[in-house]
This record gives structure tokens, C-alpha cells and sequence, in this order.
């Protein structure tokens, strides 16, 4: 499995001088080469850089930085052409198609650039890196990262490292391979109930409440309204300062919620099922002031977390059909909209049985999870 494991650099003035100047190049050169490939057609790998590769050298590249120049560009363009295809840009004729169609994929002057082992070398126990620049070859660049991860980097690290410029800081986010645990047979399965009032609800009865997280998000777009109201660029810049905060947060609340979920699965040799939300926000219809919550809900992020935690840790992961796990009742299935009162309550009409809305629906996703697991591996058994 695919992890990507993000170490801090330390650079000195001159250091982080000659990053800047290099991040800088590498995204004029990737600008120049999307400008060609869009005016010319030539936007495959091999074809554009025969076509640029002698340009990009010219602006003061190195062969292999030009290279994944080039290579940056190649794949920007093959992920637009998805989007296209998938119809995230409007149907064919539509004016947002025809304006992204109609100019060349841009990069920004600090868009983060791939470096591979020739061009960037780990010192993993001096904690340094070795990194090509426009100044030359700089050495003993120290990094900052957790004995976690410099293990990690050390056994498992493949693959090229992403230099990126966020915050006002230098990381180098690098691609490991780590194999997957052997996966047990479970004893049962847990399910997870995931939600907006209630972020994770387990099929034990633990509730990972959303009642912090939504109130930051409101905190936030209060301040982002107020801040864009008013368009000055003191207001500008703290909207600059407070941007990817929230992502931040929100992310951290998954990493914890998702540990404890895999933590205890392994713990009590249980496995896991999950929603299969996929296409959630175009099927649920909502009120106007619920569209906002449920679009900058990171669901799937948490989702993602619990299940590489689970490959990582050998726990089975399985996901269930969503269909009327909220409104079906988890002792005699019956279902109907009028089990669910309200939010947090659920009350079978036909045998009377009630519990918390959550943990109802989480227990039916772990009853799924049985069946689903059940069948498949009677099927690969009978194989």
C-alpha cells in the first residue's frame, strides 16, 4: 500500500533562498511547456518532451528536473481531460467547458515540484537531505520528522519526493510502500454509522461527536463572510493567514476518531464495515442551510483514514449498500420513514424496539458487513 510520509525541512537562509528560486523556475518551465502543449495539441509524455525538452534546458533546467517538467505538465492535462470527460466542467458547449478548454493548464510560481533519487538524496539517520537547485547541488539540508516516520522512510521509501511550499515552510512529502498486514478472520464485525450531527457512530455504542468540529466550521464562515464583506487588505491577508485551517482541523479530528475506531477493531479481532458513500452529495437533497454543512464534511477523508489504518494493522474492511440502514430496524428489519421521529431517535412502528438513530443504523451496517463478508469468502473458499 501507498503512504505518503511528510517531513519538515530546516534550510538556512541561503538554502531557503535557493528553494524559492528553484520552485520558481521549475513552475515557469511547466507553465512554458503547458502553454506549447496547449497551443500545439502535443500533451502526451514522450511527444511533449521531445518537443520542449531542448526549451526547458535553455530556461536553466537540469535534465531531470526538466524531465518531470515535462512530466507534470503530461499529467495535469491527462487529469483535465478526465474531468472533462467526466463532465466536472459543465456539459459540452457550456460556458465554463468552453472557457477551461479554451486556455492552458496553469501552475502556480510555488506549485510543489517531484524530485526523484537523482536529483534529491535521503541521509535519513543524519536527518538531511541532499537536493538539486538553480544554485547548484546543496547539501545537509536538515529535516524535521518523527522516529515513526524516519523508520518508515528508511524500510519503505520508493519513488520520487514532492518538494512543497505551504505555510511559509519547506516539506518534501515522500512516497513509501508499505506492505499490508496479513488481514485475520474476524470474530464479527463492527459497523460505523458515519454523519454530520455525529461524525463516527459505532455498533457498540461509541459516538465521535460532531458538535466541536460544526462549530468551528461555523466559526469560520462567519469570519470568512465578515472578512469578505469588508475587502481590505488587512482583511485580505488574515483570510490568507486563516486559509487551510479548518482542513487542518478537521483532518486531525479523522486521524484521531479513525485510530480509535482501528485500534479497537484490532483489539477485539473484530472487522470493520463501513457506508460505500460514493456519490452522496448528488443523490441526497437537502434545505439550503444543510447543503453547506454536508458539502465541507470530509466523510470520505475519514473513510479513507479508517480504511489504510485498517490495511496497515490487518484488520478486514468491508463496505456495505447505505440504502435504509437509518430507517430499518435492527432487531426485526422493518422499514419504514416513520422509525425515525426525529435525529437522534429511532422507534421500530412494528416491534416497538428503540435506541440512538446512530447506533441503529451502525449496527444494520454491521450486520451487512457479516452477510457481505460471509458470501464473498464462501465464494473464494468454494474456489
Amino acid at each position: 500500500m501507498k503512504l505518503v510520509v511528510q517531513v519538515k525541512l530546516l534550510p538556512d537562509a541561503a538554502a531557503d533562498a535557493a528553494l524559492r528560486e528553484t520552485l520558481k523556475l521549475c513552475n515557469q518551465a511547466a507553465g512554458h511547456a503547458s502553454r506549447r502543449a496547449h497551443a500545439t495539441g502535443v500533451k502526451g509524455k514522450t511527444a511533449l518532451q521531445r518537443l520542449v525538452y531542448g526549451e526547458l534546458k535553455a530556461m536553466g533546467l537540469s535534465a531531470q528536473p526538466a524531465i518531470h517538467c515535462v512530466r507534470k505538465v503530461a499529467g495535469a492535462y491527462a487529469t483535465l481531460a478526465e474531468n472533462l470527460k467526466a463532465g466536472n466542467y459543465g456539459p459540452q458547449g457550456s460556458r465554463r467547458r468552453a472557457r477551461v478548454e479554451g486556455e492552458p493548464v496553469r501552475f502556480r510560481k510555488d506549485a510543489a515540484q517531484p524530485f526523484d533519487d537523482r536529483s534529491l538524496s535521503w541521509q535519513i539517520q543524519e536527518r538531511t537531505v541532499s537536493v538539486w537547485t538553480v544554485r547548484g547541488r546543496l547539501k545537509n539540508i536538515a529535516f524535521a520528522c518523527s522516529a515513526e516516520h524516519a523508520a518508515v522512510l528508511a524500510a519503505h521509501r520508493r519513488g520520487e519526493s514532492d518538494l512543497v511550499w505551504r505555510g511559509g515552510c519547506f516539506y518534501l512529502y515522500a512516497t513509501c510502500d508499505v506492505p499490508q498486514a496479513p488481514e485475520y478472520v474476524p470474530d464479527k464485525f463492527t459497523g460505523v454509522d458515519l454523519g454530520i450531527v455525529n461524525i463516527a457512530t459505532t455498533s457498540d455504542g461509541t459516538v465521535h461527536s460532531g458538535k466541536r468540529i460544526n462549530q468551528v466550521r461555523h466559526r469560520n464562515r462567519r469570519l470568512r463572510r465578515r472578512l469578505q464583506r469588508k475587502g481590505t487588505k488587512s482583511a485580505k491577508r488574515l483570510l490568507r493567514h486563516l486559509s487551510g485551517r479548518e482542513a487542518r482541523f478537521a483532518a486531525d479530528t479523522n486521524h484521531r476518531i479513525s485510530k480509535q475506531i482501528v485500534t479497537e477493531a484490532q483489539r477485539t479481532t473484530h472487522g470493520i464495515a463501513l457506508e460505500d458513500l460514493g456519490g452522496i452529495r448528488a443523490r441526497v437533497r437537502l434545505r439550503k442551510p444543510q447543503r453547506v454543512t454536508l458539502h465541507s464534511w470530509s466523510f470520505a477523508q475519514l473513510g479513507a483514514f479508517i480504511t489504510y489504518k485498517a490495511q496497515r494493522a490487518g484488520v478486514p474492511v468491508v463496505f456495505v449498500d447505505p440504502r435504509h440502514t437509518s430507517q430499518g430496524c435492527s432487531v426485526c428489519g422493518h422499514i419504514h420513514r416513520k422509525n425515525r421521529p426525529d435525529q437522534a431517535t429511532f422507534r421500530c412502528t412494528s416491534c416497538g424496539f428503540a435506541e440512538h438513530a446512530d447506533v441503529n443504523a451502525a449496527r444494520n451496517i454491521a450486520a451487512r458487513g457479516a452477510a457481505g463478508w460471509a458470501v464473498s469468502h464462501a465464494a473464494d473458499d468454494a474456489a
